[in-house]
């Protein structure tokens, strides 16, 4: 069975070039583009990870970080931050508050990809 990804990200070119990348490398993909729908996606869909952006609407992806890491249903949930802002300050944040990685825009694909099986334990 494929794994899951919930990508969460405000802007449409980068969310459809996620899923293009994500569904190339067989994972099964679902899309939120704000907080809100970010935290109903994960108890819907159910991910083994997400790639969670920080600036967005309604709640930002450190909000939806720090819910997620409160629920103890949500303890095993990968999540690996995808985002503009990589100020040492913001970086220390996001790892601070539990993201499993931390990665800024530009990115290499090619790189994320290694990262997502890495996080998940995949060869």
């Amino acid at each position: 069975m494929a794994h899951k990804i919930l990508i969460v990200d405000d802007e449409p070119n980068i969310v459809i070039s996620l899923e293009f990348l994500m569904k190339k490398e067989g994972f099964e993909i679902a899309v939120a583009s704000d907080g809100d729908e970010a935290l109903a996606k994960v108890a819907s869909f159910n991910p083994d990870l997400v790639l969670l952006d920080v600036m967005m609407p309604k709640k930002s992806g450190f909000e939806v970080l720090e819910a997620l890491r409160a629920d103890p249903a949500q303890a095993a949930l990968r999540i690996i931050m995808l985002t503009a802002k990589g100020r040492d300050t913001e970086v220390a944040k996001g790892l601070a508050i539990g993201a499993d990685a931390y990665i800024t825009k530009p990115f290499s694909t090619k790189d994320l990809a290694l990262k997502v099986k890495a996080i998940l334990g995949i060869a």
